[in-house]
């Protein structure tokens, strides 16, 4: 029996899950609006751990979600997959998370032909691919901001805008976009990351960085430097 655990960071939601090749077997989640993912993280692969009565040496893979997301979850997560990997000699499986959020849509939706994800990127800016309804890619990740004008080439179209960022595109849908409004958690990789480990399809542990998308730019520090 092969055992994956299963990390997701890429947003506020801090999530661990162990699968076997079956089913995931037990997760583990955590959110606030401020970041939570360094407290939390070990923590949470400790309970799994303990309830599952599972030694991380049971792992025979570790997945995470390298991104598009937040630089602070993302960091967190991959730094802690591979350190996990370099520690059990196991490789690394990375998923793009806007993958991940296509899979769950198309499984649970129906009568779509086109799924978005949409990841909060900030004020009105999301980050978001184009799938089809079997969550294939069409097109690869960007950043685009929200307007009037960002859907319309699909008023005809049947489509499903999935992800944290959601939302904010409710003033500029048409009747036949549907939302879910819905955060990346760990046990949407199942699937994804079990046919990735089947097919071997691995990172190199020691060069993997997340895939952050923009360049980070830090934020101005309100505080008085005396």
């Amino acid at each position: 029996m092969s055992y994956l655990l299963l990390i997701e960071t890429s947003a506020k939601n801090c999530s661990v899950a162990i699968a076997d090749e079956q089913r995931v077997l037990l997760s583990k989640s955590a959110c606030a609006e401020h970041f939570i993912h360094a407290e939390q993280l070990h923590v949470m692969l400790q309970e799994l751990f303990s309830e599952l009565s599972l030694s991380a040496n049971s792992l025979n893979a570790i997945a995470v979600s390298k991104g598009p997301g937040s630089y602070t979850g993302l960091r967190i997560g991959v730094s802690a997959a591979k350190g996990l990997c370099f520690a059990l000699n196991i490789p690394l499986i990375a998923l793009d998370t806007t993958e991940i959020l296509a899979h769950y849509a198309a499984v649970n939706t129906v009568h779509a032909t086109r799924i978005l994800p949409m990841i909060d990127a900030r004020r009105m800016e999301v980050y978001t691919a184009h799938f089809d309804a079997e969550a294939k890619r069409i097109t690869d990740d960007e950043a685009m901001v929200i307007d009037e004008q960002s859907f319309s080439d699909f008023a005809e179209e049947q489509v499903v805008l999935v992800g944290d960022g959601a939302d904010k595109c409710r003033p500029f849908i048409h009747a036949k976009m549907q939302i879910l409004s819905i955060l990346p958690n760990a046990t949407m990789m199942f699937e994804p990351a079990m046919r990735s480990f089947l097919q071997k399809r691995f990172e190199d542990v020691a060069y993997f960085e997340p895939f952050y998308l923009k360049d980070y730019i830090p934020g101005t520090s309100r505080k008085s430097v005396l």
